[in-house]
């Protein structure tokens, strides 16, 4: 049996971010949930970028479905990567991704981090998805009840995720049998850290449509605190009804994917192509993706020749002119010209650029005086004042602030991240930033039995939702999608 996704998508920024770093996508085949992390480094970019190279997806024809979305994830993950080789400021840039692709009957799932896929089914409800946490991992050892990982300090350290960390990230890979009538979820933890899952499951078994279910789901997020960004997309299966009119050949592309298809590395790809492509089949795009794509701040995908996928961070840059033709200037005979009036011109512009060089090295001095950063200062967390480089032996950054913060105590995603630098708006968000990470610093390990030793592999890389936010607002965005 034929199979697609009615559907409805809302995002918010909640009650507490600046800036949303949540981005989903749905369609008749495919839904998507990205929760970025990061802050002001681009948690916002990461899950854009996830999400917009996963749109192209929402089809129903893959030779290989089972094995085409993990692909394509393992692919996104490689195109962050690019991104901040592209743009160093972005190290650290992680997100989540849970995606479902709907073939005929089977929906296949591929999922890494703690946003979180729900399923109603014959009454059944269910979390599909498990959450990739390091307080997740103690649960399943038996160190902790899942009464008490509420409460830790630690809950929302991930232990996987998508970004610079890892090339090939471990990805959880599953697939369903489906039937008409079955109701998902896919959500970013914005909605499970503050609504139970019995509310969870109340709300979505509510005989409305999908929007309005999307709505209620926002609001009781929303009347809770909403400390972090929430992203909700539902949708339920159904029988796909084939006409002449509404089964378009979809192994075509469309001329503006075309476009962007042809585009070589490190090309600059207009927005408006992806806009347009986007707007070839039915779709809701939410959260910093949608914002991305309407603003031309957008991750864009590119492909040379060789099919080889590269990144560009487009910045809205219109199209750069034609340059003007030179002037038509006459023909002088050089014994007519004398040596006095040749030479001026020459004096005149090498002045300009002395005055030029020297005006640009006070101006990049006073820059560099007034970036921050937290790095590493022998084995604990330290202010610096500058920039994390050095040209020759000039280095460009002078220590501010001495902490009595352990590198080795803190999760390795966030140590990571340090030790690299990680940059700060000034010298009080630096401070805020230490907060941070003194609050996610990890416990000394409860005493143990010999045989109930942790590996290595115990050791967290990120935690979501801990950092502080940059300066882009989000907004409620979303609206019924598919079939009435």
């Amino acid at each position: 049996m034929a199979l697609e996704l009615n559907f409805a998508a809302r995002s918010d920024v909640g009650r507490v971010r600046s800036k949303n770093d949540d981005s989903a996508y749905v369609g008749h085949f495919l839904a998507v949930v990205a929760d970025g992390m990061g802050g002001h480094v681009g948690g916002d970019v990461a899950s854009a970028s996830v999400v917009l190279d996963l749109a192209p997806l929402d089809r129903n024809d893959h030779p290989d479905p089972a094995t085409m979305l993990p692909d394509e994830i393992q692919s996104a993950n490689l195109i962050l990567n690019d991104l901040v080789h592209d743009n160093p400021k972005l190290a650290g840039m992680g997100t989540t991704c849970t995606a479902v692709m709907v073939d005929n009957d089977i929906l296949h799932m591929a999922h890494i981090g703690d946003s979180r896929a729900y399923r109603l089914k014959h009454d059944a409800f269910q979390q599909l998805s498990a959450d990739h946490t390091f307080v997740q991992r103690l649960i399943d050892e038996g160190r902790i009840s899942a009464a008490d990982a509420e409460s830790h300090p630690h809950k929302n350290v991930l232990m996987r995720v998508l970004g610079d960390v890892d090339a090939s990230p471990e990805l959880d890979v599953t697939s369903f049998a489906t039937e008409p009538g079955e109701r998902w979820l896919l959500c970013s933890d914005g909605l499970n850290a503050v609504v139970e899952d019995e509310t969870i499951e109340q709300l979505l078994r509510a005989d409305k449509p999908l929007d309005d279910i999307c709505r209620d789901l926002i609001d009781e997020t929303l009347n809770r605190g909403a400390p972090d960004n929430v992203t909700i997309v539902v949708f339920e299966t159904a029988e796909r009804q084939i006409t002449a009119g509404n089964n378009p050949k979809t192994d075509e592309l469309t001329e503006s994917a075309r476009e962007v298809s042809a585009a070589q590395n490190g090309e600059s790809v207009s927005a408006s192509l992806l806009r347009a492509d986007l707007a070839s089949r039915p779709h809701l795009l939410v959260g910093a993706a949608e914002l991305a794509t309407d603003t031309d701040q957008i991750p864009v995908v590119t492909r040379s020749s060789s099919q080889k996928r590269a990144a560009a961070l487009l910045h809205g840059a219109s199209d750069a002119a034609e340059p003007a033709a030179p002037a038509p200037r006459e023909e002088l005979e050089e014994d007519a010209v004398p040596t006095g009036r040749r030479s001026w011109p020459l004096l005149t512009m090498v002045g300009v650029f002395l005055i030029l060089f020297a005006t640009s090295l006070a101006v990049g001095f006073l820059w560099i005086r007034g970036q921050y950063y937290v790095g590493t200062e022998q084995d604990h967390v330290a202010i610096y004042q500058g920039v994390p480089q050095a040209i020759g032996p000039l280095e460009l950054s002078s220590l501010e602030q001495s902490t009595d913060i352990p590198l080795a105590r803190l999760p390795g995603y966030s140590r990571q991240r340090v030790e690299t630098g990680l940059p700060a708006q000034d010298l009080n968000h630096a401070e805020e930033i230490l907060m941070d990470l003194e609050s996610a610093l990890i416990p000394e390990a409860p005493p143990v039995s010999p045989g109930d030793q942790a590996d290595d592999s115990d050791i967290p890389i990120a935690s979501n939702g801990v950092g502080a936010s940059g300066s882009i607002g989000g907004a409620t965005a979303g609206a019924m999608g598919g079939n009435p």
